[in-house]
């Protein structure tokens, strides 16, 4: 008979720590927990990471996609393909030279694609997260006589995607996937790591209503303010990666999020600064709005987490 693993895949939010919890109440013996790490992250949530293993007596495995096999193929496109769209040979040296590997998966990813994710072609989720943490659940079952039972933190009113996810799902050849939190709210993750005296991610307490990479392609407009004020450094980061994502598109114009504007900023008004400053405002990006100017308050919860 073969033996069953519980796998969680945890995010550093506050449905996989729900979910981590529900599966070490259930099976303490045989439940494993691992992270796939954007290259994206917050340094709050992986110091979370770091309570969750100290307060749950739990190892969680470090994951990174690598996509530094694929940079050689890339290369050898621009060099061969893009003169054939007309693009300048200096511009396709100049991209090729700049195609080297970062060492960074979301990065990576995207000077391998020429542009960031979007809502609507969201590779990243499927790259840098569903892809690796796949991989390593099927090591498992490649290594031992073992079913994975895959616990994943997904609810349904999350988002239209995932509206109709399924409790369980047999995923063939020895992979489960369990959701048993399909149901719940946010605001029922919340309280019910709470009541098992676990803290949650600190970006809850700083305005994130989400906790995933910083910033996330579906940050609301409100978060994206919160984020300028109270971590510029990851919005100048992003700024800094739009600029390596330029150089080895083959149109020289690439930004982590569509235009707010009418376009006639730098990089046509579609870098992250523009998109920041117009975070900043209301009425359709008329006005700025005052609540920016000022320092964020020490903490903002959607979810109570102040009180």
């Amino acid at each position: 008979m073969k033996r069953i693993i519980h796998l969680v895949s945890v995010s550093g939010g506050k449905d996989s720590a729900a979910t981590l919890i529900l599966a070490l109440k259930q099976f303490p013996e045989s439940t494993f927990a691992v992270f796939a790490d954007t290259g994206n992250e917050h340094e709050a949530t992986l110091k979370y990471l770091d309570y969750l293993e100290q307060s749950l007596g739990i190892q969680i495995k470090r994951i990174r996609a690598d996509f530094s096999g694929r940079f050689a193929r890339r290369r050898e496109w621009v060099l061969t393909r893009w003169p054939e769209k007309g693009v300048s040979a200096a511009r396709c040296e100049r991209a090729a030279s700049l195609l080297v590997p970062s060492g960074n998966p979301f990065l990576d990813l995207c000077m391998l694609k020429g542009r960031f994710p979007s809502r609507k072609a969201q590779f990243c989720t499927h790259e840098l997260k569903t892809v690796p943490l796949a991989e390593y659940a099927l090591g498992f079952i490649d290594t031992q006589e073992v079913d994975v039972w895959s616990w994943q933190g997904v609810r349904r009113d999350e988002s239209a995607n995932r509206a109709k996810s399924q409790g369980y799902e047999d995923l063939t050849g020895g992979l489960f996937a369990f959701r048993p939190i399909a149901g719940w709210t946010g605001q029922q993750t919340v309280d019910f790591v709470r009541l098992h005296g676990i803290k949650l991610n600190a970006l809850y307490s700083q305005g994130m209503r989400r906790v995933g990479c910083m910033p996330c392609i579906n940050a609301s407009k409100a978060e994206l303010a919160e984020i300028s004020c109270r971590f510029p450094e990851h919005i100048a980061r992003i700024g800094d990666w739009e600029r390596i994502v330029c150089e080895t598109s083959k149109r020289g114009d690439s930004s982590f999020f569509p235009a707010p504007d009418d376009g006639r900023g730098e990089l046509r008004g579609r870098n992250i600064t523009a998109y920041i400053k117009w975070a900043r405002t209301f009425r359709g990006g008329r006005m700025p709005d005052p609540q920016w100017d000022e320092h964020a308050p020490a903490c903002a919860s959607s979810y109570g987490l102040c009180e």
